[in-house]
């Protein structure tokens, strides 16, 4: 028995007795008692009821893959292979695998929980359970790796746009890879090239999106996520409409890149820039000057002493100065 399958009798809210979840699940009462132990162990908090059961006290947001595909409009679904996990180590790495089998199929990842989610330069990135998204696409672009300049922030743009089309306003990019709102945190970005095969680049992206999390253990820099940002509105988030609108909009600004280039997409990036117009420096020390925006390569402009210099997303990290 998975917990997943106890979770998704006790998502109504109301008071199960262990026999009725024992007669559903096709298990003894004592089965149920240790699956119970073990979802509150992976952090859902369930209430025991002498007497009468168990009780699911927070609302539970489950990813489902046919309620993403039937979101997704008809030619987006159709030629995706979508496969959604309870937990992997890594969505990239779960790519990765799948693409080794040699199979040609468009690989769309989504986890429940990553285990050992990294972020850029291979640090990691905090993947608790049912809270968050993580997604990872399997990609091929033309032209080869010379054809890849400024696809992080291709990226980028259509995870704005689509959580601007959910509603979140106030999205900003930080480049090169990451999304805040209000100067925090909100989703960062993992690109990994594998190869080239005829002329094309094969390429894994993958996404950490934080939705309803609100505790996260030693992470350094300032984040939030969906909930946080949404406030007192009142704004409820489903993973499976952020998952469909993310594979939407990240696959439809990929075909675009692929075919026209970054150029459809600098202006959009602009508009975003949460470092324009502030004193920067690089986290290595070697760079500092004023941000000025991105040029048709996507490499981020400063205005330093010495004239303009132009910064590769591969070679250094940038952040405010204090």
């Amino acid at each position: 028995m998975k917990t997943k399958a106890l979770i998704i009798l006790l998502s109504d809210g109301l008071i199960h007795s262990g026999a009725s979840l024992a007669l559903h699940l096709g298990v003894s009462r004592t089965a149920v008692w240790k699956q119970v132990r073990r979802a509150v162990g992976k952090g859902y908090r369930i209430e025991t009821i002498r007497g009468k059961g168990y009780r699911l006290i927070d609302a539970v947001d489950l990813l489902d893959p046919d309620r993403v595909r039937a979101i997704l409009p008809e030619q987006i679904s159709g030629r995706i292979r979508l496969k959604v996990m309870d937990s992997v180590d890594s969505t990239n790495a779960e790519v990765i695998r799948f693409r080794a089998t040699g199979s040609e199929e468009l690989i769309v990842c989504l986890a429940d929980q990553q285990t050992a989610g990294r972020g850029r330069r291979g640090k990691p990135w905090q993947s608790p359970a049912g809270e968050n998204i993580y997604l990872s696409l399997g990609l091929k672009l033309r032209g080869g790796f010379a054809s890849l300049d400024g696809l992080s922030l291709v990226v980028g743009v259509a995870i704005a746009e689509a959580l601007e089309s959910l509603g979140v306003e106030r999205v900003g990019l930080k480049w090169p890879n990451d999304l805040q709102f209000d100067g925090q945190k909100l989703a960062g970005i993992l690109i990994e090239l594998q190869g080239e095969l005829e002329g094309a680049a094969q390429v894994v992206v993958g996404i950490g999106l934080n939705v309803h999390m609100r505790n996260a253990q030693g992470v350094e820099q300032a984040w939030t996520s969906l909930d946080l940002a949404a406030g007192k509105s009142g704004q409820v988030w489903e993973r499976n409409h952020i998952a469909a609108a993310l594979i939407e909009h990240v696959l439809g600004a990929v075909d675009s890149f692929s075919e026209h280039g970054f150029g459809l997409f600098r202006d959009r990036w602009q508009q975003r820039d949460v470092f324009v117009g502030k004193m920067l420096q690089s986290i290595q020390g070697d760079h500092r000057g004023i941000g000025l925006g991105i040029n048709d390569a996507g490499h981020y402009l400063l205005e330093t002493l010495s004239g303009n210099e132009s910064i590769h997303a591969g070679e250094i990290s940038l952040r405010v100065e204090s």
